[in-house]
């Protein structure tokens, strides 16, 4: 069996330390590199910092009922910290490489100009931007076909969706290697192209702004909005995707409901999007017409929807919030 690739992460910031957690922990040898060149007390310190959050967040995973906390010391063991002035050793073992240094473009290219001058050929290289699309970074690497986006949600050792962004001329057999490695690990990517916010910022981005206006429109208070996210946004959308639950609760109720919104509110931002126009008028409503964003047509509608109970029940059981039989007369008794 081939020994799992050694990872570098550049940059020892927060990204860094949560990208060399989460490949340490799944067995990964790990290279945490100082992307800033610092006087020794200062290089000193930085590593100790390193350190000392990696094991704080071992230990709470571990106090959480994760991992046994005795097998801290190997994990931590498979990392290793590399000063600026050490790179040069370690980067030519490395075979995937996250660059995780500020969202200042001078900043990534001289970060990539440094690394990439000790990578070896065939290296991936990926930046865990949240912001530059993989087009625009794609020139600051001598082999672009070997570079791809790679983004990563806070806490990056614990939350499993990496979003994987590669540009038109990224070799697709290293999109799927980085897959490949990731998934190994318990992580879930997806693919997206290369357009600002990805997926989820994108997304997080409209629901965060929209929970805003609603408390500064007095709709309700920031309390109500986050129990309703809480306690009925979240737990249907943690059992189900979002174009998923269009399609089975029907495409319709979509467009007549933001047709609905946009006009009670005087908001064009509420009018839906031409897709849903068109399904609309194909009749392409989802799982009850066997064909929506999703082809329905192939999966048993009955036991399609007894799984999607079954997770949203072993959500709300781990949550406590299962309903409960006779809950109303034993609180009464």
């Amino acid at each position: 069996m081939n020994a799992p690739a050694v990872i570098g992460a550049l940059g020892a910031g927060r990204m860094g330390r949560g990208i060399a957690h989460a490949f340490a922990y799944a067995g990964h040898e790990v290279v945490l590199i100082d992307a800033k060149p610092r006087d020794a007390p200062a290089c000193d310190a930085l590593r100790d910092q390193a350190y000392a959050e990696i094991r704080a967040n071992l230990a709470a995973l571990a106090d959480a009922g994760g991992f046994d906390a005795r097998e801290t010391d190997a994990i931590v063991a498979r990392v290793r910290f590399a000063a600026r002035e050490e790179a040069g050793t370690v980067l030519p073992g490395v075979g995937v490489l996250f660059e995780g240094v500020p969202e200042v473009l001078e900043a990534k290219r001289a970060a990539f100009e440094f690394a990439c001058a000790h990578l070896r050929e065939d290296a991936i290289v990926a930046s865990t931007t949240s912001t530059m699309l993989s087009t625009e970074l794609s020139g600051l690497v001598p082999r672009p076909e070997r570079f791809l986006n790679c983004h990563w949600l806070n806490p990056a050792y614990l939350i499993p969706l990496v979003e994987l962004s590669p540009h038109a001329g990224t070799d697709p057999a290293v999109t799927a290697r980085l897959k490949a490695i990731l998934e190994a690990i318990g992580k879930k990517p997806v693919e997206c192209k290369a357009a600002p916010g990805f997926i989820v910022p994108r997304l997080q981005a409209l629901v965060m702004n929209e929970a805003a206006r609603m408390v500064e429109q007095g709709v309700a208070t920031a309390e109500d909005v986050d129990r309703a996210v809480r306690y009925g946004f979240g737990i249907r959308y943690a059992s189900m995707g979002v174009v998923e639950f269009i399609d089975v609760g029907g495409l319709d109720i979509l467009y007549y409901a933001s047709h609905y919104l946009a006009g009670a509110l005087g908001d064009p931002r509420f009018v839906p999007p031409a897709i849903v126009d068109r399904y609309m008028q194909e009749g392409r409503r989802g799982l009850r017409d066997g064909r929506g964003f999703f082809d329905w047509q192939v999966v048993d509608a009955n036991a399609y929807r007894k799984e999607v109970l079954a997770r949203q029940l072993a959500l709300l059981k781990h949550l406590g919030l299962a309903p409960e039989p006779g809950a109303a007369l034993r609180r009464l008794s």
